[in-house]
């Protein structure tokens, strides 16, 4: 255990994972705990979250699991409120829900083109929107949006809906770093490449075809500088360091955790 968020609250959506093994949100949140943040953990499916705090309390850290679609506004509100009536406060707000959709503007419906930047884009805003007034209140705060290096670059496959998505959060983000420089709130992306985890495994299954879930990993390995997919605790580590006061003088910054990836074509 240690000290780097001692004393701080931090709300992580997506803090459950998919499936067997480590989400980036499941990391971070027990990461954060480790750190000696007290974690607000919030997904759509409560036992995945209720696993994310058992592991937090087996560690001997403090874990408060809440039940919210982050892209509804009043589940939002709700929340928000629920953590400043535990804790008092929000220190850190960790937006980590993200879902994924292969294929181009033929082939996407237009109602998955909207529930997917609704669950990408909207629910940051709508986190911003409800806990920002309470960061201003206390005198400052940290958010720290997940995205993508899909917001950047084509990284080899079509998921036009999801690098849209993820290009928007990066400007949403810059965008709240500097109308809330100067009240000590910071907001910053961290930009994950090709990192294994059960919510990527799932998602891009259909990207690749009949493979199997070996062979795409195999694949995605080699697409790798690094010869290697990141992990979930990749994208953890740089969250933390963006969450902590080590990175006081950081903010509008983009990320990236990628093994050199953006470096090279797609």
């Amino acid at each position: 255990m240690g000290d780097r968020l001692k004393e701080k609250v931090a709300i992580v959506t997506g803090a459950g994972s998919i499936g067997p093994g480590w989400g980036n949100g499941k990391a971070t949140a027990v990461l954060y705990a480790r750190e000696g943040a007290k974690v607000f953990a919030v997904d759509s499916n409560l036992l995945a979250a209720e696993e994310t705090r058992r592991i937090i309390d087996q560690e001997g850290g403090e874990c408060t699991v809440y039940k919210a679609d982050v892209s509804n506004s009043q589940e939002v509100k709700a929340g928000v409120e629920k953590c400043i009536e535990i804790y008092g406060r929000i220190d850190i707000l960790h937006n980590n829900v993200g879902i994924i959709e292969v294929g181009g503007p033929v082939e996407i419906s237009e109602e998955s083109w909207g529930r997917l930047f609704d669950v990408n884009i909207k629910s940051m805003f709508l986190t911003c929107k409800y806990c920002i007034p309470y960061m201003e209140k206390q005198g400052g705060g940290a958010i720290v949006n997940i995205s993508s290096i899909a917001s950047i670059r084509h990284v080899g496959y079509n998921s036009v809906s999801y690098s849209a998505s993820k290009g928007s959060v990066n400007q949403f983000t810059q965008n709240i770093a500097i109308q809330y420089a100067e009240k000590g709130i910071r907001a910053n992306c961290v930009l994950p490449g090709l990192i294994n985890t059960p919510m990527v495994i799932e998602g891009l299954k259909n990207a690749y075809g009949d493979v199997g879930v070996e062979e795409m990993i195999k694949e995605r390995n080699n697409r790798c500088p690094m010869k290697k997919q990141g992990d979930a605790w990749d994208v953890a580590y740089a969250s933390l360091f963006l969450a902590s006061d080590e990175a006081k003088f950081i903010t509008g910054a983009q990320l990236v955790v990628d093994g050199g990836a953006s470096c090279t074509s797609p």
